[in-house]
């Protein structure tokens, strides 16, 4: 076995509670453990993503064979999903120390490590029941960290974003429990060679929890009707946090891929049809929804906010078409996606601690205001899928994909559409924040004044604030520069997901078990 497959679990486990419980009152120390610790934990990322090339690497927990025992399961896909996650944390672990939001609570650093551990470990376990556990550990993580600093308004978006991921967890082992009265077993490979075998004039408790578990997936990624915790938790979120929840979504978008293409794929008769038949209609909804909020947001926490969920609708258009093509344009959006919406969060937080709020109203010019403007506009550009960044790259491979006489009217139209909407509404935001602020001071009663020669308001950002936003567009930048190797890696991707054999063989062994 490969041990270093449990590897990035193991060191935020390990880490989290040392920094909660011997740094949490020295600040400095906390630092650079968790910034040591997150460098160490994308190297190992890295060192995986590097072996992930050839088939499946499992490993079994305490050396119990599947499907008694609990597995880790390292592909090209998990592979990629863990580096990806890695990657976003550390940039946002250098944002939130060199802006002081970590000095804001003593547990910052801690339930950073734990939000990591619970994502990392949704990427790598083999069996359901043990996805619902880290889906647990990152929410719990996800709810301190949501909270963090504190403020009426956060507290009660958190609280909110509490009660409908509880909610989820219900519906999660309710179809847990369904699941495995139905078959059996909860491991992975296992549900998907026994499906195979399940009559579908005896499936009916199999559809009720594999429809179950669209309904958790579809609430981890914020997908209509369960969409609207996002731009509430997203908004009111710290700037560094709502950052790192760019990939939260993701975790839902990764379980549907994984678990609707494995287990409940279309060509299983016991459950065709489960994802499919409303997957399509409802991101449809969605990346409305996303545009018509860009359109019409006043603050812009809620204006980005609103664009990841349009973007959340775009990714899940693609995955519900579950066809190779499809999928691998689906990853490739995925991606792109997550540092677009980090980034944005990023420069957001840098501007909105320079002005007096977040809303689009007329304010004095801030300090290095050019400098923002750019950042913003590449960020902006990136997010609404306009070229030359991989938005328009990862938007062009999803609409090839959905070319199907009954879908490319919807679909096209949809996300045409939208891009458009976004477009307009970061314009509007982007000249509200940069170029009207630049000939406008808001005197004492707060009537508009000339300025003549603005100098900007606030303190100029250093380097160590800076870079992580640069760093994250600069990714976009690659994204679009390297997509012929990426879209290549992505169709082997493909190619090893939609292999359910290949899948079977690795965990169970060539006879079905190990």
């Amino acid at each position: 076995m490969n041990h270093w497959i449990i590897a990035p679990v193991i060191l935020p486990a390990l880490l989290a509670p040392i920094i909660g419980f011997v740094m949490r009152h020295d600040i400095p120390l906390a630092r650079t453990a968790s910034i040591a610790g997150t460098v160490v934990l994308l190297g190992m990322a890295i060192g995986l993503f590097a072996a992930a090339g050839g088939d499946p690497q499992v490993y079994y927990l305490g050396d119990w064979p599947a499907p008694f025992g609990i597995v880790l399961v390292l592909d090209r896909l998990s592979a990629l999903m863990v580096l990806v996650t890695t990657v976003l944390a550390l940039l946002v672990l250098i944002h939130a120390v060199a802006t002081g939001w970590d000095t804001r609570g003593r547990h910052f650093h801690a339930l950073f490590q734990f939000q990591l551990m619970g994502i990392v470990g949704a990427f790598l376990t083999g069996d359901i029941f043990n996805l619902f556990v880290f889906f647990e550990i990152l929410l719990i993580a996800s709810y301190g960290l949501m909270v963090h600093s504190g403020g009426r308004e956060r507290m009660r978006a958190g609280l909110h974003y509490v009660v409908i991921n509880l909610a989820g967890s219900t519906l999660f082992l309710f179809a847990l429990g369904v699941l495995y009265s139905s078959t059996g077993t909860l491991n992975i490979a296992d549900l998907a060679q026994r499906l195979r075998e399940v009559p579908v004039e005896e499936a009916a408790l199999t559809r009720v929890a594999a429809m179950l578990l669209m309904i958790v997936f579809a609430l981890k990624a914020a997908l209509f009707p369960a969409q609207f915790w996002l731009p509430e938790t997203y908004a009111n979120a710290p700037g560094p946090v709502a950052a790192l929840f760019a990939i939260m979504t993701k975790v839902g978008a990764y379980a549907i891929i994984r678990i609707h293409t494995l287990i409940f794929g279309p060509d299983i008769d016991a459950t065709a049809g489960v994802a499919e038949t409303w997957l399509f209609p409802a991101a449809l909804v969605t990346i409305a929804i996303g545009a018509i909020g860009v359109l019409g947001a006043r603050h812009l926490s809620r204006l980005i906010a609103f664009s990841v969920l349009g973007s959340m609708g775009t990714l899940m258009i693609a995955i519900s078409d579950f066809s190779p093509l499809a999928t691998t344009a689906a990853l490739y959006y995925l991606v792109h996606s997550t540092f677009a919406a980090a980034s944005l969060f990023l420069v957001a937080d840098l501007v909105v601690a320079r002005r007096t709020g977040d809303q689009l109203v007329l304010r004095p010019a801030v300090v290095q205001n050019g400098l923002f403007a750019t950042l913003f506009f590449a960020a902006a550009i990136g997010m609404a899928g306009m070229p030359p960044l991989s938005g328009f790259v990862g938007k062009l491979m999803v609409l090839d994909a959905l070319r199907e006489p009954e879908t490319i009217v919807w679909a096209w139209s949809a996300v045409l559409i939208a891009s458009l909407l976004t477009i307009v509404g970061f314009a509007r935001a982007g000249s509200t924040l940069f170029w009207k602020s630049t000939t406008v001071l808001q005197d004492v009663a707060g009537h508009p004044d000339p300025l003549p020669d603005p100098i900007g308001v606030g303190r100029p950002a250093g380097a160590a604030e800076l870079a992580p936003v640069i760093a994250a567009i600069a990714l976009l930048v690659l994204l679009t520069a390297f997509a012929g190797q990426l879209v290549g890696y992505l169709d082997g991707t493909t190619a090893q997901l939609f292999d359910r054999d290949g899948y079977i063989i690795a965990v169970l062994g060539p006879d079905g078990e190990t």
